[in-house]
């Protein structure tokens, strides 16, 4: 099972081999992680998410999928884009959720990856509570991730203090 640590802090200065983007199902950039992932990974991202429209996801990527492109001029190797589900009062949306996780861990170990850095997918304009996305976030890894034996190292980089402190507490016993 891969090492999981919490990080405060800005995922594009992440020296990792995959930073996970929560993307919107365009692949072209938007608010929010994605908008910073393509702000500081620059035109290299945005022109491989352009391929990708072009091609196979010509319809966009749908929620819980990830797919890899390069990661530009970030620190990292590889961005895997996923789109999270938006948070629903009266409808479970946590197996999306989980398949973000699960299908970007898959995606960077079929690029070899060791290190991933995640942020809190689905918490900022998508609504998800915190502490809810923090467990299935941290449950689903712990699983996922033991399956996977070239990840080594989980980040869960986390923007603010109220972030960090609810991965802090879903990990406490």
């Amino acid at each position: 099972m891969a090492r999981i640590e919490l990080v405060l802090g800005d995922i594009t200065e992440q020296h990792v081999d995959v930073v996970v983007n929560a993307a919107n199902s365009s692949l072209l950039g938007g608010g929010g992680v994605d908008g910073a992932i393509h702000r500081k990974g620059g035109p290299d991202i945005l022109a491989e998410c352009r391929k990708l429209r072009a091609g196979h996801y010509g319809r966009g990527l749908r929620t819980g999928q990830a797919v890899a492109t390069t990661a530009g001029r970030l620190p990292a190797k590889w961005v895997v884009h996923t789109v999270g589900p938006v948070w629903s009062p009266t409808e479970d949306h946590s197996g999306l959720l989980a398949d973000c996780y699960r299908n970007s861990l898959r995606a960077a170990a079929d690029l070899g990856a060791r290190t991933i850095a995640f942020p809190a997918i689905s918490t900022g304009v998508y609504r998800w509570p915190i502490a809810s996305a923090a467990r299935v976030a941290l449950t689903t890894v712990a699983e996922v991730s033991s399956d996977l034996p070239t990840i080594a190292t989980v980040h869960f980089v986390l923007f603010d203090r109220a972030a960090y402190d609810a991965f802090r507490a879903a990990t406490a016993p």
